[in-house]
């Protein structure tokens, strides 16, 4: 792309994140982090990323090759992999901790809790911090792409949820989103933080 061209998209970019900052602080922070280029560094605004959207805006991340979106006011943040503290007498699953912004949160291994495959961080890995209620927990996915507006009548559940959702991920979401040729998973981030296997943290 011309560097004319991504000039234009990203002061585009920046002003409709300042249309977003009356109406949601934080679904604008996380506007502004990926125009800043903070989730991908591997891909370029696309118009369809710079335009202001109506609705609930949901934020798109990455585990094994599928997509999951969470909806954007329970992200805290998006962050590059930083160095974690380990702590003792905890699951495997559970890294230890980090100090996001002043708060000290505990960090999760998404695969090795979903009890998938591991895999070695890339560039793209990134901490998800999620927040419902006053619990804060921060989520190692493989990578974060996109804020995306998606309508209710977009998401699916039922047959459909069962047709689309991978059985490791079913009892942590809500449904699936068919947007053209995408299947995007919700996750439920109620159902994931206050599920019995994060409550049973402390090794055995």
């Amino acid at each position: 792309m011309p560097n004319e061209d991504l000039k234009t998209l990203q002061r585009d970019a920046l002003a409709a994140i300042q249309q977003l900052v009356s109406q949601s602080p934080s679904v604008a922070a996380l506007q502004m982090q990926l125009a800043q280029g903070q989730f991908r560094a591997d891909s370029p605004p696309s118009r369809e990323n710079t335009a202001v959207a109506v609705g609930e805006q949901y934020l798109i991340f990455s585990l094994t090759d599928r997509e999951f979106a969470v909806k954007a006011e329970l992200v805290q943040g998006v962050e590059r992999l930083v160095e974690v503290t380990p702590v003792p007498n905890v699951v495997s699953w559970v890294k230890g901790v980090i100090n996001l912004r002043g708060s000290i949160v505990s960090v999760v291994d998404t695969r090795m809790f979903l009890d998938l495959e591991p895999l070695a961080p890339t560039p793209r890995t990134r901490f998800l911090s999620l927040q419902q209620n006053d619990m804060v927990i921060c989520l190692v996915v493989d990578s974060v792409s996109e804020m995306l507006p998606i309508p209710s009548t977009a998401i699916f559940n039922g047959n459909t949820r069962q047709a689309t959702i991978p059985p490791w991920a079913t009892p942590y979401t809500t449904g699936s989103a068919l947007l053209a040729n995408r299947v995007i998973v919700i996750l439920d981030v109620a159902r994931l933080l206050f599920s019995e296997k994060m409550q049973r943290y402390k090794a055995q």
